[in-house]
């Protein structure tokens, strides 16, 4: 049966359509040098701009990129989490690089300042700055977010996109890294004698474990511990102290893994719409990693909304068994291809 040119036109519009709408910041950091001259690129970084907030960053969750914001501006709350402000950054470098248009690099300036005042004095980043009541000020490894900053500033250190700024601007940011990866070193934690590895947040001042949402509870995290690592075993020169928080690590994720079951949803009519997810036993699955393992045991955590700490992810309630990440093939990769290869670059030292 042929389809009508018509029928055929609309379909490949709406796919367009549909593409376009998938695009975020960092899908157009993915653009050609030439880009970042044309009309589209400036239209875009003007709704990014307007998405900027008083005091340099960006809100998260938000589209910065298809619309201007024309909400009131003291909606917007400025942020490291869930990926906000380095994507931002980043494509305002490449548009000054583009057109040396002041603009663009005055608002770069201003969300630099704002990642440089927000950093503690011991190296590590809240989730939130100005600081929050809350546990969003405590240093935050959670979803990634400061290894994001650290990784950003590196670049900034190094990278010839950011030539326009002054080189004591390019030092503060390598020393800011530096001064971050001495924070990891200090939060890893020591159980028993032995390096083990992070929580997704410690506290700014003691560096100790600290709670998040309620049902995050201080632990050692399966999860934000992968990246802490990964960024450690990126370093070209690691000092012996960063070896050693590397194999201790490892060694914990080897320990940790948890062989013989994979998660599946099940149908299940008695269910909250008819599903459920359970632990099945399969002596033929990947490894999987809890999100978090308790501070004593070491041994996998679960938690609901009422702060009840349980073993067994049976215990939890659906919402939170089904509303949340508590198994992942999270360290996978990293032991089976990056420490290796990481292992041999450092013994040819």
């Amino acid at each position: 049966m042929k389809v009508p040119s018509l029928f055929l036109s609309l379909s490949l519009w709406l796919a367009s359509a549909a593409s376009c709408l998938a695009e975020g910041v960092a899908d157009y950091l993915k653009k050609p040098d030439a880009w970042y001259r044309s009309e589209e690129a400036k239209t875009v970084a003007g709704h990014i701009l307007s998405y900027q907030t008083d005091v340099g960053a960006w809100p998260k969750n938000t589209d910065t990129v298809k619309r201007p914001f024309t909400g009131n501006r003291k909606d917007l709350k400025p942020t490291f989490d869930n990926g906000a402000t380095m994507d931002e950054l980043r494509f305002l470098a490449r548009m000054h690089q583009a057109t040396r248009n002041r603009l663009y690099q005055q608002s770069f300036q201003r969300g630099l300042e704002y990642i440089f005042i927000a950093q503690y004095p011991n190296g590590g980043w809240p989730q939130y700055y100005p600081l929050s009541t809350q546990y969003h000020r405590h240093i935050t490894f959670n979803d990634g977010s400061m290894v994001r900053v650290m990784e950003f500033l590196r670049e900034v250190s190094r990278d010839p996109v950011y030539a326009f700024l002054a080189d004591a601007d390019r030092k503060k940011a390598a020393t800011a890294f530096d001064k971050g990866i001495a924070c990891i070193l200090r939060c890893q934690i020591r159980i028993d004698g032995k390096l083990t590895v992070w929580c997704a947040q410690h506290d700014e001042k003691t560096l100790q474990p600290r709670i998040a949402r309620s049902y995050e509870l201080p632990s050692l995290s399966g999860s934000e511990s992968v990246g802490i690592t990964r960024l450690l075993m990126s370093l070209e020169k690691p000092s012996a102290e960063v070896i050693a928080a590397v194999e201790a690590a490892v060694a914990w994720f080897e320990k940790s893994a948890q062989r013989g079951i994979r998660i599946e949803t099940i149908n299940d009519p008695k269910a909250p719409g008819g599903k459920d997810k359970v632990v099945v036993k399969d002596p033929k699955a990947r490894p999987l990693w809890a999100r978090f393992y308790d501070l004593k045991t070491q041994q996998p955590l679960f938690c609901d909304r009422d702060g009840i700490p349980k073993t067994a992810y049976a215990a939890i309630g659906h919402e939170r068994r089904n509303g949340y990440s508590w198994y992942g093939n999270w360290a996978q990769s990293l032991l089976e291809k990056e420490y290796p290869l990481w292992k041999k670059r450092v013994s040819r030292r």
